[in-house]
């Protein structure tokens, strides 16, 4: 009697080994892999650009940098508290993104624009960007102030982002990088939001 009851203990001690073994190994099995690393995503989406997207970095950094310097101005000049708002606006986005866009050229290997003031017009290899304000332009913002000056800001802006908008256009229809695809999206809306805002400002001076 001892000797079956042994028997039996001995059994049910190995049908549960067994089938513990069996459980680890189905879970040894069914385990999630680890998340692969984002750095090799990260450095292969940096490495795919085109001619459009170096040229969309390129002139699009001097054409903030222009709309900060206005914005730089609308401090001390402009009579409108609105207005001072928005040109503070205007530089708090516009300046990171010049960084950022300096830091792809950078990645890419090519050349960042020059930081002297330019117009963009006659620009060697650059053309003409749209938007972007003459020396003659910006002497007669320069000398401006009060509600003259936030009556040719505005106007001056509206034009300004309405050139920004077409480059970024251009950037979503030929640009191969995703980040630079995807701040051209951003200027867009962004962009084009402040073009109704101002309408709407200059409107009711």
């Amino acid at each position: 009697m001892n000797s079956m009851v042994l028997r039996s203990a001995l059994t049910a001690a190995a049908l549960a080994a067994t089938v513990g073994l069996t459980a680890c190994g189905d879970k040894a099995t069914t385990a999630t892999p680890s998340a692969a690393p984002t750095s090799a995503t990260a450095a292969a989406a940096a490495a795919t650009f085109n001619d459009a997207d170096v040229h969309f970095a390129t002139d699009m950094i001097p054409h903030h940098r222009q709309a900060v310097t206005m914005a730089d101005h609308a401090a001390g000049r402009a009579g409108s508290a609105q207005v001072k708002q928005l040109a503070a606006a205007i530089k708090g986005a516009q300046g990171p993104e010049i960084q950022k866009m300096s830091a792809w050229l950078a990645a890419w290997g090519r050349p960042a624009p020059s930081a002297a003031p330019s117009t963009g017009h006659g620009m060697p290899g650059m053309g003409t960007m749209p938007g972007m304000m003459s020396d003659a332009d910006l002497a007669k913002l320069m000398a401006a102030k009060g509600a003259v000056f936030d009556r040719m800001f505005l106007t001056m802006m509206i034009r300004h982002h309405e050139g920004a908008v077409t480059m970024a256009t251009d950037e979503q229809a030929k640009g191969s990088n995703p980040d630079a695809r995807q701040l051209a999206g951003q200027i867009i809306s962004a962009q084009t939001a402040e073009i109704t805002r101002m309408k709407q400002m200059l409107a009711a001076l």
